[in-house]
C-alpha cells in the first residue's frame, strides 16, 4: 500500500461558489481524507461561507469581494498564515487547480516550504480572459501570464487530449499527463417515485422523446444549434421535449431566443439544480443527453449522463466527445444545427438505439471519482520520487511581484516562529527575545538575494516592527 500522504489543493473558486472545478476539488480533497492520508483547501475568503460541515480543513485567504461584477471572488494571494498552517499540517504535496491568484499563493509556498507543485488546466481559460478583456493586446497579455504560472510548476495534468492541445496551443511547451476527472453520481437510475416527484410536474407527455442539457446556459456551449435544431423538429411536426437544466450566464438571450423561434412550449427551463439525486433523476428521465459543445474540455456532464445509462450527442473531433463511438457509446455529429437535426430525427426512429447506446455507454464512459482519485494518488507518488532526486528542472518564477511577496513570506514565517514559541510557554526575558530576533535578522536577511536595497531595507523593517510588536512584554509579564 502507497504511503499515506497530505496534500494541499488550492483553487480560486470553492462552495458556496459553484462550478466545474470547485466541484473537482471537493472531491478530490473528500477522496484523498477518505482513502490516501490527508488534505486541505485554500481557496479565497467568500463572505458568509460556511465551511464547517467539511470533513477536511479549508483555509481562506484573503480576497475582494467581486461577486456582482464577475461571479467570483477576487483573490489577494499573500497570507503568511495559511502558509504556516501549511506547513504545520506536515504537507507533501501542493496540486493547484486554477493559474491565476490562488497560482500565486501556491508559489510561494512551495518556493517558502521547498513542495512539489502539480497544475491541472482544466478549461479553456483563454475564451473567458477573451470574453472578460475586450482589448486583444491586454487579453494576450494576460494569457501570456497565465502560461507563465504553468511553466513554474513541476507536473502539468490536462483532464483530456483536448485540453493538452489547448494549453499547447497557447504557447506552452512543456510535457501533460492526461488525467481524466469522474463524476460524484453512482452508476444507475434512481427510483420511479423519486423521477416522478422531480420531474412529473412538467410537460413531458410518456412516450415521448425527451431530450436534456445540463450546464451553465451559454451560447458557446452549443445551445443555438440545439435551439435550431427544435425549431426544425417542429417545422416538420415531430413531437418531442427539450429541458434545460441550469442558469446564469447568457440564460435571458437564450429564452428570448426560445421565444422567438416559437419553441417556449416544446423547451422546458428548470433553472439551477443543486440536488445531486433530483440531478441523477433528470438524467435518468431523458433519452439523450444533447451537448454539442466544443468550449468543454471534459464535459462531466457527458459522464454523468452515462452514470444514469443515458446516451450523449456531441461534436464529433470535441474534447467531449474522446472516447466515444458514434452508434456504440454514444452519437456524433458535425458543428451544425442540420447535421443535430438530422441524429435526432433518426434516434426518434429507432428508440431502441437510444437504449443500447445508453448502456454501453454506462459501460464504458463512467468513471466514479473514488477511482480518479486513486489513480490521481498514484502519480503523486511518482511526483514525490522525481522532486525529491532532484529530476525536475529548476522553473521559471511567475510574475516578479510573486518572487518578492515569496521572500517576504519566508521572513515573516521565520519571525512568526519565533512568537509561536513565545506563545507556547517559553519564559525567557523579553529583552533577550528581542535581542536574539535582532541578531538574526542578519542572518535571515543574507539568506536571499534581494533585487533591490529597498526591498531588503523593507523586510528588515517588517522584522523589526513585528518583534516590536509581538515579542513586547506587559507590566504583568505575560506578551
Amino acid at each position: 500500500m502507497a504511503e499515506k500522504k497530505t496534500v494541499c489543493l488550492l483553487n480560486d473558486s470553492f462552495p458556496p461558489l459553484i462550478d466545474g472545478v470547485s466541484n473537482v476539488v471537493v472531491n478530490y480533497a473528500r477522496y484523498v481524507e477518505k482513502n490516501h492520508g490527508h488534505a486541505m483547501v485554500v481557496t479565497p475568503k467568500v463572505p458568509g461561507a460556511d465551511d464547517s460541515g467539511y470533513e477536511f480543513p479549508v483555509l481562506r485567504f484573503p480576497s475582494i469581494d467581486t461577486r456582482q461584477m464577475m461571479g467570483y471572488v477576487t483573490g489577494v494571494p499573500y497570507s503568511p498564515e495559511i502558509v504556516r498552517r501549511i506547513r504545520d499540517e506536515k504537507t507533501d504535496l501542493l496540486h493547484l487547480h486554477c493559474p491565476m491568484s490562488s497560482a500565486l499563493l501556491a508559489k510561494q509556498v512551495k518556493d517558502t516550504l521547498n513542495l512539489p507543485l502539480i497544475l491541472t488546466w482544466h478549461t479553456k481559460y483563454d475564451i473567458d480572459v477573451r470574453n472578460a478583456i475586450h482589448s486583444k493586446m491586454l487579453a494576450d497579455e494576460a494569457i501570456r501570464i497565465l502560461i507563465q504560472n504553468v511553466n513554474a510548476c513541476d507536473e502539468v495534468w490536462t483532464v483530456s487530449r483536448g485540453a493538452g492541445e489547448n494549453l499547447r496551443s497557447l504557447g506552452y511547451e512543456g510535457d501533460y499527463i492526461v488525467m481524466e476527472n469522474g463524476v460524484d453520481i453512482p452508476r444507475g437510475k434512481v427510483s420511479r417515485e423519486l423521477e416522478q416527484t422531480v420531474c412529473g410536474g412538467y410537460d413531458l407527455p410518456e412516450g415521448m422523446p425527451v431530450f436534456l442539457f445540463v450546464g451553465r446556459l451559454m451560447w458557446y456551449k452549443g445551445l443555438r444549434l440545439i435551439l435550431d435544431a427544435m425549431a426544425a423538429m417542429k417545422e416538420e411536426g415531430r413531437e418531442c421535449r427539450m429541458v434545460f437544466v441550469g442558469g446564469g450566464g447568457e440564460e435571458a438571450e437564450i429564452k428570448a431566443y426560445c421565444e422567438k423561434l416559437g419553441l417556449t412550449d416544446r423547451c422546458i427551463f428548470t433553472g439551477a439544480v443543486r440536488d445531486r439525486e433530483a440531478l441523477r433523476a433528470w438524467y435518468g428521465r431523458a433519452d439523450l443527453f444533447l451537448f454539442p459543445s466544443t468550449f468543454d474540455t471534459n464535459g462531466l456532464v457527458v459522464r454523468e449522463a452515462a452514470a444514469c445509462g443515458t446516451a450523449s450527442v456531441l461534436i464529433e473531433g470535441s474534447c467531449a466527445a474522446e472516447d466515444v463511438t458514434d452508434g456504440r457509446n454514444g452519437f456524433l455529429i458535425e458543428e451544425n444545427w442540420e447535421s443535430l437535426a438530422a441524429k435526432l430525427r433518426e434516434v426518434c426512429e429507432h428508440p431502441e438505439a437510444m437504449e443500447r447506446v445508453g448502456r454501453t455507454a454506462q459501460e464504458e464512459l463512467y468513471l466514479s471519482w473514488e477511482d480518479a482519485v486513486a489513480r490521481a494518488v498514484e502519480r503523486y507518488d511518482v511526483v514525490l520520487d522525481r522532486f525529491r532526486s532532484g529530476a525536475y528542472k529548476k522553473k521559471t518564477a511567475f510574475l516578479d511581484f510573486a518572487q518578492a511577496q515569496g521572500k517576504l513570506m519566508n521572513v515573516l514565517m521565520q519571525v512568526q516562529d519565533y512568537q509561536q514559541r513565545w506563545l507556547e510557554g517559553i519564559r525567557s526575558d523579553g529583552q533577550e527575545m528581542l535581542s536574539n530576533l535582532a541578531s538574526e535578522r542578519d542572518m535571515i536577511l543574507e539568506s536571499f538575494r534581494f533585487d533591490s536595497d529597498e526591498l531588503r531595507d523593507r523586510m528588515s523593517a517588517v522584522i523589526d516592527l513585528v518583534a516590536g510588536t509581538n515579542f513586547r512584554k506587559d507590566d504583568d509579564g505575560d506578551r
